[in-house]
């Protein structure tokens, strides 16, 4: 559907508050993830744990389903996580271990077959508010496609 007449009443999407990945070992999913991104812990329970990203979180929850899924693994879908810098994701999560999936994206996957697309924030048109940027303690700019790609829809960064 294109784009709903105004007298639609149904609740329009605005955003993501938050992923939710099923992990089998919460320490060392806390170990994989911190070893190619930074981010704080925003809080923990028994078999969860959730990685801030300002205004967004990433929750990681340990369950056994992830825990015994095969080693060659490969889910249909992913999500896409925005970093500052792409190429030093791609070099960390090499080294992390994560497996690698060819093409022309940066996707991997994590030692539970979550597929995870990285992209960089220059270069698409997902923005953080001012007021999260400074929160987050970022100065973050964009490339000129990317803010061709906003304007065109209105949203001038």
């Amino acid at each position: 559907m294109d784009n709903p007449p105004d007298t639609d009443t149904r609740p329009r999407l605005i955003g993501v508050n938050h992923v939710a990945l099923e992990v089998g070992d919460l320490e060392a999913a806390l170990a994989f993830y911190g070893a190619i991104f930074a981010f704080t812990l925003r809080g923990r329970a028994e078999k969860m744990a959730f990685l801030d990203m300002g205004d967004q979180f990433l929750a990681l929850a340990e369950t056994p389903a992830a825990a015994a899924r095969p080693a060659d693994y490969l889910p249909d879908g992913h999500f896409g996580l925005v970093v500052d810098d792409r190429s030093r994701a791609k070099t960390l999560a090499v080294a992390a271990g994560a497996r690698m999936i060819e093409g022309s994206f940066l996707d991997f996957l994590d030692p539970w077959g979550n597929r995870v697309e990285v992209v960089e924030y220059a270069d698409v048109q997902f923005t953080k508010a001012a007021e999260v940027q400074a929160g987050m303690d970022l100065a973050l700019r964009k490339t000129d496609a990317a803010r061709r790609q906003l304007a065109e829809k209105g949203m001038s960064p």
